[in-house]
């Protein structure tokens, strides 16, 4: 154990309705944290007196605005979060981790598979490079990656029509919304809210930004760029003109 992890504190009462029958699993996610997330640096060992209450717990609460049975690319996946507390609280969802970085896509494979996360798999690449290639969602996650309108550009594209951005924000949330508003429709956006979640949970509460497309995601160059990458994954043409198989 690392001197780190001998500073993880006991997951509070709230964790125990937050993850219900996946307690246990939350718990050894923390424990994962604290100590191989600190070693390969993916956290900062400061973080781990608070890894319940400012990261997993914070993290889990984003179920409260996810519907039933839903898929969710979690983009800028990092050490797993909000990806894998969401997982371990729903289970009902269908979670893709998106993370650019090879140790961070090796951590959050092993995490995978030492917590039996059969509703999670991990993808490496950045969200521009997969766009066409990996299905559209019907939720994009992200929390502590980019400004509101940057992180629109990359998240927006990844939704079906009529799907939803959902992002964790701190004290800056309205702010990044105001300063985005003309780049989220330009980018197919119809509606952008911010809630408060995790009423008994969390303390203070976390703050969540809604923004939800219409028929269009991610606006015209994301189109053109799914359709793009459709024609280059279709295969060639014979000289008959038939596709080769």
């Amino acid at each position: 154990m690392t001197e780190a992890a001998a500073e993880l504190p006991v997951p509070p009462e709230q964790a125990g309705a937050a993850f219900g029958d996946r307690f246990a699993d939350a718990v050894r996610y923390a424990e994962l944290l604290a100590d191989a997330g600190v070693r390969r640096g993916l956290i900062g060992p400061r973080e781990v007196p608070r890894l319940w209450e400012r990261h997993l717990l914070n993290c889990a609460v984003l179920s409260e605005v996810i519907d039933r049975e839903v898929s969710v690319c979690d983009v800028g996946s990092g050490a797993g979060l909000p990806g894998i507390p969401l997982a371990l609280a729903r289970p009902d969802l269908e979670i893709t981790l998106l993370e650019p970085l090879l140790r961070r896509t090796t951590f959050l494979e092993e995490v995978v598979k030492l917590l039996g996360l059969e509703n999670v798999r991990v993808v490496r690449g950045r969200a521009e490079e997969v766009l066409g290639k990996l299905p559209p969602v019907d939720v994009v996650t992200a929390r502590a990656v980019a400004p509101l309108e940057r992180l629109a550009g990359w998240g927006l594209p990844l939704l079906r029509p009529h799907g939803e951005m959902a992002v964790l924000k701190g004290d800056t949330a309205e702010e990044e919304l105001k300063a985005a508003r003309a780049a989220l429709g330009r980018l197919g956006a119809v509606d952008a809210t911010i809630v408060q979640v995790g009423e008994g949970i969390v303390e203070p509460l976390s703050t969540v930004v809604r923004v939800v497309v219409g028929e269009s995601p991610g606006g015209v160059r994301a189109a053109t760029r799914r359709a793009k990458a459709a024609r280059a994954s279709r295969p060639p043409r014979n000289a008959g003109g038939r596709r080769r198989r």
